[in-house]
């Protein structure tokens, strides 16, 4: 899924989810009103994401802190979603905001970026959580982050999530990085190699990532196996390096 700020040419500001353009105005999306639009070229609607907003400070406090503030709230959440009889619902939100962290920068700019204000935050937050139609408990979490300024959490969120609820059910989740996207038969095999190595069911999560150019990179809790072309080229770098 991708979520882009873009600016039509009207005054108004527009929200692209998943290839559906829907127009919006404060104070329902208020933050992008920070926006303005730099250039058009006839009809054609141009981003507009300031470029300094990605070399602004990051607000994120150390790894294991906000590792931690993560654990406390997936917990939380967990525990309501169980109770509630929803954690099928809170898995598909898991997958929705996977998506967006994955494929939209100005998703990750929104979460991380010091300029917006609590309210900002919420408001913009509150638009996509009903555009991505995230459930009641996973839409009041992510309110409640906003105003706490913990937004920028939200990524290890999703996966202490995905951790919490493998761990209930007897499986594992495994990080799964590969050059191109892997077609279900090979994602079936992985799964069924891993399953055999960890003795649990394995769900994988998997992400893209050209640059490895072939082979994969496996995080199975702490352990990470690479068989990527990039690092068996990089080890061949450095040993001509040394012989050098």
């Amino acid at each position: 899924m991708q979520i882009n700020v873009l600016a039509p040419l009207q005054p108004h500001y527009t929200v692209l989810l998943g290839g559906e353009r829907s127009a919006t105005s404060a104070p329902d999306l208020d933050v992008l009103n920070l926006f303005k639009p730099r250039q058009h070229s006839g009809d054609a609607t141009l981003f507009v994401y300031p470029a300094y907003l990605y070399e602004r400070m990051d607000v994120s406090e150390p790894a294991s802190i906000s590792t931690g503030i993560a654990q406390r709230y997936a917990t939380a959440v967990y525990d309501l979603a169980k109770e509630a009889k929803k954690v099928a619902a809170l898995e598909t939100d898991l997958d929705a905001l996977q998506g967006a962290l994955s494929d939209s920068k100005d998703f990750g700019a929104l979460i991380h970026s010091p300029i917006y204000t609590r309210d900002e935050q919420a408001g913009a937050i509150a638009a996509l959580a009903k555009k991505m139609k995230l459930s009641p408990t996973m839409t009041n979490t992510l309110a409640l982050m906003a105003q706490k300024r913990r937004l920028f959490v939200l990524p290890q969120l999703v996966k202490a999530l995905r951790d919490v609820i493998a761990t209930d059910k007897g499986e594992v989740t495994v990080e799964v990085t590969s050059a191109k996207a892997l077609t279900k038969t090979q994602s079936d095999k992985l799964a069924a190699s891993l399953k055999k190595t960890t003795g649990k069911t394995v769900t994988l999560q998997t992400t893209v990532d050209e640059s490895l150019i072939g082979g994969l990179v496996v995080k199975v809790g702490s352990k990470m196996i690479d068989t990527s072309i990039r690092s068996k080229l990089n080890s061949l770098q450095n040993v001509m390096k040394e012989a050098g």
